[in-house]
């Protein structure tokens, strides 16, 4: 089982997953909550969009803007459950476990992480 920063290390080789940041808007919101806010977002975001066995609009059910979670979703190959099988072996039609839906957590809040330094190094 890989660990949170060998993921984001394989993440950041995929052109298109490299590809999302977030935008002044996101990281703004992200500032102004705080990370035990977006914590409760993206668990609360993951329960009721990726935990269940069969969503009815699945590949579709996570927007690609407006909200940190939603971009770290992205960003991470957390955004439904076909690419959580694709890039994790998370089986399909089987509801997530809570220790499953903890880990998608700390790897979406690694990433918002990084993301809120990476925005305070720039000049």
């Amino acid at each position: 089982m890989q660990t949170v920063n060998e993921a984001l290390e394989r993440l950041a080789r995929s052109k298109f997953r490299a590809s999302f940041h977030l935008r002044r808007r996101e990281l703004e919101y992200a500032r102004e909550k705080g990370l035990a806010v977006l914590r409760e977002h993206a668990a609360d975001i993951v329960r009721t969009r990726l935990a269940p066995a069969y969503i009815e609009n699945d590949g579709k059910q996570t927007p690609m803007k407006n909200h940190p979670v939603f971009i770290a979703q992205h960003a991470c190959a957390c955004c439904c459950r076909g690419c959580l099988n694709k890039w994790y072996g998370v089986p399909l039609g089987r509801e997530l476990t809570s220790l499953q839906q903890e880990k998608i957590v700390n790897l979406l809040m690694a990433w918002i992480e990084k993301e809120l330094e990476n925005e305070s190094i720039k000049p």
